[in-house]
């Protein structure tokens, strides 16, 4: 569902009825094309719900909306915008001009590859009684198996899957193109079709390729610092310049950004506005709007890894930047292994009709044929409700355990770190105080049973200097407590 309680503001002190500022904004937002045709509204009580006003005043609005045949009524399903509706505005995703691919990236070496990602210290083999405290992972526990098993043993759609597997490979299943587009369609106020997305296996994948068809060597990249270190590992390997920039309370700093563009010609910035990675701040409005005018004014691409958008605890998340008009300089990169299990690789690029047709080109180079399995389940999850009922029920236990988690550091440990409670996603980002070196830390952390593997990150003067990323997603409150307990034990 899109964040309604985001995109309509009631002026109570405007003379305008409310109802009728509803119904105003309801119709900009189909008009640009935020509501696509076919759309169903909340019901009336939901929406009032959503916005905090009267439910009387939703069901003039919507009364209002009616009368002027932008939405009709559907028995026992409730309002949807018409279906037949021309989009009266363009999608975002369609720009003026045709993308010319650069010359040399076809044929890149590997010779001399360079990882940016920091080494882990060594440690001993973990024992099945140690602590791991990952990245920032879904909790496998909580895998659809139960769905996944269910249309495994189904003979019928066995036989079907087996059709579509001797099928060529467009970017992905079609049927899950198809549910995949309308999904991101609901939550994140795009206005895609099937043709303007290719699944991949994972989020990393759609980087890779992305990156493969925008770069070329020597062009300049534009990153934050720290970053999602293995997209960093990917422009060095396409032979790109990275520059950075910081990263603070307010996200990426687009101060220091537009000072880099007047000095180099960047080509590409590779952006985690939601839950940036591995800070887990988000991203200003007034940053992102900021960045959409220098898009515009530069013309440089942007790669918008929105890895684990559906997550969050208290309030609505912001839309993606992708959801405004950017004249297909943005490319749009998701998972859907973020909501179900990490071993479940399904990921997804959007972008401008020329980079979707190479991008599968690309593909078929690595991955001839996608895992038609999965995407026929996941496809199947996303039409029946049941994806959407698996995001609501990992939501409320993953805001548990961040309640429990950040509880239990405040108390326990906050002679030692740092944190910001973070709005949503699976991970806190810690701040070890000076005197407690990160390296030393994880260490004799591994010696004492517990493994941290999340992106830590060390550079003298950096205001993120000192830090790790804690995932708390898949750790019960039990694995909690004995790793903080561990963490209290080795500094105090």
């Amino acid at each position: 569902m899109l964040p309604y309680d985001s995109l309509i503001i009631v002026d109570k002190e405007n003379q305008l009825p409310v109802y009728k500022q509803i119904t105003n904004r309801l119709i900009g937002l189909i008009q640009k094309g935020m509501i696509p045709p076919g759309t169903f509204f909340p019901g009336t009580r939901q929406m009032a719900e959503l916005i905090t006003v009267n439910r009387k005043t939703i069901i003039n609005a919507y009364e209002e909306l009616l009368t002027e045949d932008w939405i009709e009524s559907v028995d026992r399903k409730g309002y949807r915008v018409i279906p037949q509706l021309p989009v009266i505005k363009p999608r975002s995703f369609q720009p003026p001009s045709h993308f010319s691919p650069p010359s040399s990236t076809a044929f890149i070496s590997s010779e001399g590859l360079v990882l940016q990602c920091p080494p882990q210290p060594e440690h001993r083999d973990t024992k099945s009684s140690d602590i791991v405290v990952n990245d920032g992972f879904p909790d496998p526990e909580l895998a659809p198996f139960k769905e996944i098993s269910k249309i495994y043993r189904d003979k019928g759609i066995s036989s079907r899957i087996k059709q579509l597997m001797c099928l060529r490979d467009e970017g992905g299943l079609p049927l899950l193109k198809d549910a995949a587009s309308l999904f991101l369609n609901e939550t994140r106020g795009l206005n895609i079709k099937k043709n303007d997305i290719v699944i991949t296996r994972g989020a990393q994948m759609a980087i890779y390729i992305t990156a493969m068809l925008l770069l070329s060597k020597d062009d300049h990249v534009v990153v934050t610092e720290p970053n999602y270190c293995f997209a960093n590992d990917i422009f060095e390997h396409a032979g790109a310049h990275i520059n950075k920039i910081g990263v603070d309370d307010e996200g990426p700093d687009i101060n220091q950004l537009e000072e880099l563009l007047k000095r180099v010609p960047v080509k590409v910035l590779y952006i985690v506005p939601h839950h940036h990675h591995p800070t887990t701040v988000t991203m200003s409005a007034m940053r992102r709007q900021k960045l959409l005018k220098l898009i515009e004014q530069y013309g440089f691409y942007v790669i918008e890894d929105d890895y684990d958008y559906d997550f969050y605890y208290k309030n609505s998340p912001i839309l993606p930047l992708a959801s405004a008009p950017h004249h297909g300089k943005i490319i749009y990169i998701g998972s859907f292994s973020k909501l179900l299990a990490p071993s479940i690789r399904v990921g997804y690029l959007i972008a401008a009709p020329d980079i979707v047709k190479r991008a599968i080109v690309l593909k078929r180079l690595i991955d001839l044929r996608g895992d038609t399995f999965i995407e026929y389940m996941l496809a199947q999850m996303i039409i029946t409700g049941d994806l959407t009922r698996h995001i609501n029920k990992s939501n409320k236990l993953y805001a548990q355990r961040c309640d429990f988690i950040c509880n239990l550091l405040t108390q326990k440990l906050s002679h030692a770190i740092e944190f910001t409670k973070p709005l949503g996603g699976m991970a806190i980002w810690l701040k070890f105080k000076s005197g407690f070196s990160i390296n030393r830390i994880l260490s004799n952390a591994s010696h004492a049973g517990l493994c941290m593997i999340g992106m830590s990150f060390s550079k003298p003067g950096d205001p993120n200097d000192n830090g790790i990323r804690f995932g708390f997603a898949s750790l019960t409150e039990e694995e909690m407590i004995k790793a903080v307990d561990i963490l209290v034990k080795i500094t105090s």
